[in-house]
């Protein structure tokens, strides 16, 4: 188990370095993101994935979110990308905006049972894009152990799940700790899931027929 403190320059390197000799291997890392620290593995690494939910405690596990270094890689994931999820990714990625899309079949991965769709966002942090432009898609989420507060520094995540982990990188505190805004564009008109960062009249000035959330 290693922290990096990403805020010196020999040490960044020397972190996203270790996150992604980790990653690939299929050990687990945590970095941050724009708005908490996250826990992350290869989004194809089935046994890495396991690790993943073992580290947090997770009894139900729900397919974890996929994170993007790039807004070109959701469309190598998705079978076909509806319209308003391009014009939502072009205006607020990177960013706090999650899309619920539905994935490809071809994709070998196993992350649960997705139901053939998937949470995916590519956040606004550049410790966590040059991880994930190294790594490729990662399955990330809140590095807390379940039932636990959600960790703002690599330290609190590293007092949580300790030797689950392998590598951590600090940054400094999260300066957003708001979650992300979940959108979904699976059905016939897109529709927002949970409201978060990004305000819902924003997401309306791209996409004019957007759905509220479900009281």
């Amino acid at each position: 188990m290693m922290l990096y403190d990403c805020r010196t320059t020999a040490d960044r390197d020397r972190g996203i370095a270790a996150a992604v000799e980790a990653v690939k291997s299929g050990e687990l890392a945590v970095m941050p993101t724009d708005t908490v620290y996250g826990i992350g593995a290869d989004a194809f690494t089935p046994h890495a994935i396991t690790a993943l939910h073992h580290a947090r405690s997770v009894t139900n596990q729900v397919p974890p979110p996929v994170l993007v270094g790039s807004r070109h890689t959701l469309d190598g994931l998705v079978y076909s990308l509806p319209r308003a999820a391009r014009e939502l990714a072009d205006a607020f990625w990177p960013g706090a905006l999650t899309l619920y899309v539905e994935h490809s079949p071809s994709l070998q991965w196993d992350l649960g049972d997705t139901g053939g769709r998937i949470a995916v966002r590519m956040p606004l942090h550049p410790v966590a894009l040059e991880v994930l432009r190294e790594v490729g898609p990662m399955a990330v989420t809140t590095a807390n152990k379940v039932g636990q507060p959600a960790p703002t520094t690599a330290e609190e995540a590293r007092d949580q799940l300790e030797y689950a982990v392998r590598v951590y990188l600090e940054a400094g505190p999260a300066h957003d700790p708001a979650p992300s805004t979940i959108v979904d564009v699976t059905g016939d008109v897109p529709r927002v899931l949970r409201a978060g960062a990004i305000p819902f009249e924003k997401l309306r000035d791209v996409v004019p027929e957007l759905l509220a959330p479900e009281a």
